[in-house]
């Protein structure tokens, strides 16, 4: 088949197969990848192409066979990966992180629980990592105001997270 045919024949169901392929992906570069490989497979096989009933079923069908080989190497290639690249979290590990978790999550809630301004000073300073300077032009509250706000909200952290 010479390219005039080939692109007589098959370039007419492009759009249709870029939509097949960006509903399979959900995303335009994977699915005009995917068609662009799809119409390469099929310039190499236009010597058998000749009895093919219809078209459209036979590009759409192969589009979509092509998606999910794609995914099944991917899925593939992840279990076969070297074991030294798997990491097994152990349970005291698991535990850790699990606290550590648990710990940011109630300083969050008490910070919350913190007077307004004393909120405001320490997330533009741990948050946002303004310095004092910074914070005062931000807030036009003095240097000395600033860090006195900041102490009281530690030590109002600290003290309520070691009651709780």
């Amino acid at each position: 088949m010479e390219a005039s045919a080939f692109k007589q024949r098959f370039m007419p169901y492009w759009r249709h197969l870029f939509w097949t392929a960006w509903r399979l992906t959900g995303n335009t570069q994977d699915a005009e990848d995917l068609v662009q490989e799809a119409f390469l497979k099929l310039w190499t096989k236009r010597e058998t192409l000749g009895n093919i009933d219809n078209d459209k079923a036979y590009l759409t069908t192969l589009v979509t066979n092509m998606f999910r080989d794609r995914q099944r190497r991917k899925h593939l290639s992840i279990a076969d990966s070297p074991s030294e690249t798997l990491t097994v979290t152990d349970e005291d590990n698991l535990m850790t992180q699990i606290e550590a978790r648990d710990e940011s999550e109630q300083v969050g809630i008490l910070i919350g629980q913190l007077p307004k301004q004393q909120q405001l000073i320490l997330k533009l300073h741990a948050v946002n990592n303004l310095s004092a300077n910074e914070i005062e032009e931000e807030t036009g509250l003095s240097a000395t105001n600033i860090r006195s706000l900041l102490s009281r909200a530690r030590k109002n952290i600290k003290q309520r997270f070691n009651n709780t």
